[in-house]
């Protein structure tokens, strides 16, 4: 597992699963990454750096490659000119996905009772 700072003992040790699930998905870009992938299939690294307006490269980076650690991710090379490298959901990534739904869902009703998700 990526290490970060709800990764140490001390805040496993509250909740195992819910601190285990927040050091997955602790990332501030973490979730939108999770929900592109998911939506698009498929996500390249350029493509993912214009959705996630803000983000900056070397943070993509990181996090891509925590969620590629912790198994959510698959990254595949093509070994030509220029690099390309396409960024997938693995199984576990795929079971994950019910989860994210039920976040759109309920921000979309709570947090955003007026916006219209593009995404369905």
């Amino acid at each position: 597992m990526a290490e970060n700072k709800f990764s140490n003992e001390a805040a496993i040790a509250r909740c195992v699963p819910m601190s285990r699930l927040q050091s997955v998905i602790g990332g501030k870009w973490k979730i939108l990454i999770l929900w592109y992938v998911a939506f698009y299939r498929v996500q390249r690294f350029g493509e993912l750096m214009r959705r996630l307006d803000g983000i900056t490269q070397s943070t993509l980076t990181k996090q891509l490659r925590e969620l590629e650690q912790d198994g959510f991710l698959h990254r595949e090379i093509y070994k030509e000119i220029p690099p390309r490298v396409e960024y997938t959901l693995t199984e576990l990534g795929e079971s994950f996905l019910p989860i994210l739904e039920m976040m759109m869902t309920w921000s979309g009703r709570y947090l955003c009772p007026d916006y219209t998700n593009p995404y369905k």
